[in-house]
């Protein structure tokens, strides 16, 4: 029976296999500023440093500040069917500044990924487990793969609560143009939104809650960027491997939930 990695054993991308490399030319600099401690309660995204330079491809609203609440920086959240749901920005579960400068591409995403993190099941759903099991995640990606911040740009708790995972990932969700490069599945870091998934799921079912969470996010993130419900995949889709367990043979019944709320 397969059974769940322990969190050091993931040190050499058990999760989250992807590439930290090929990178785009950066958009923005590095966001100590996003790091601080404790931050927003809700969802916020952290705006480019001011004075920063951007770069020709394209660049989120001049002068726009990201806000709270259901309204995104340009308004497309407040406008949408779904709603935005809570998520916590990488200042408030803690994060470290990443490593270096987070590129940002110039156009929307066309797809979502779903990750399983195939650590240890856990049975403590607190929002502080959340914040602690994305500050691990970062610091595995970072230490361990040599990754200049978490691979993925969104985690779901077992607990069904919902974290920023690389810097400026919320910025350009809320914005709903652009997206930050991830380093959560090879070939498709520059055009798919990766969404971790806390636990093992390949021969269990996830937590209701987190299910629940997964559908609300999806609906968002196809709402913000207007992917098609369809263009929901697993990770093993594109790469030999088992994640995102379970999940992955569900991602029918994902994908028709997610349509249902799109409308």
């Amino acid at each position: 029976m397969p059974l769940p990695v322990s969190r050091r054993s993931v040190l050499r991308g058990a999760v989250l296999l992807g590439t930290a490399g090929a990178l785009a030319p950066p958009l923005f600099g590095g966001t100590a500023a996003s790091a601080a401690a404790p931050g927003p309660p809700l969802s916020t995204g952290t705006a480019p440093s001011a004075g920063t330079a951007l770069s020709t491809d394209t660049a989120p609203t001049t002068g726009s500040t990201p806000t709270t609440g259901n309204a995104s920086v340009t308004g497309r959240a407040g406008l949408g069917r779904v709603d935005q749901p809570v998520i916590a920005n990488c200042a408030t579960w803690g994060a470290r500044p990443p490593s270096s400068p987070v590129s940002v591409v110039g156009s929307r995403p066309n797809k979502i990924i779903v990750h399983h993190t195939a650590f240890p099941n856990s049975t403590d759903y607190s929002l502080a487990h959340a914040y602690a099991n994305s500050r691990e995640i970062q610091d595995l990606h970072m230490d361990g793969n040599g990754w200049l911040d978490s691979g993925q740009h969104f985690t779901n708790s077992r607990g069904g609560h919902l974290t920023e995972g690389r810097h400026g990932s919320l910025y350009a969700l809320l914005h709903g143009q652009t997206m930050v490069q991830g380093a959560h599945c090879v070939g498709q870091n520059s055009q798919a939104i990766g969404i971790e998934n806390d636990g093992i799921y390949v021969d269990v079912q996830p937590p209701q809650a987190l299910w629940d969470s997964l559908v609300v996010f999806c609906a968002f993130t196809c709402q913000q960027y207007g992917i098609p419900a369809s263009q929901i995949y697993g990770h093993k889709d594109f790469a030999s491997t088992q994640c995102p367990g379970l999940l992955h043979d569900r991602l029918p019944e994902l994908r028709t939930a997610v349509a249902a709320r799109l409308g």
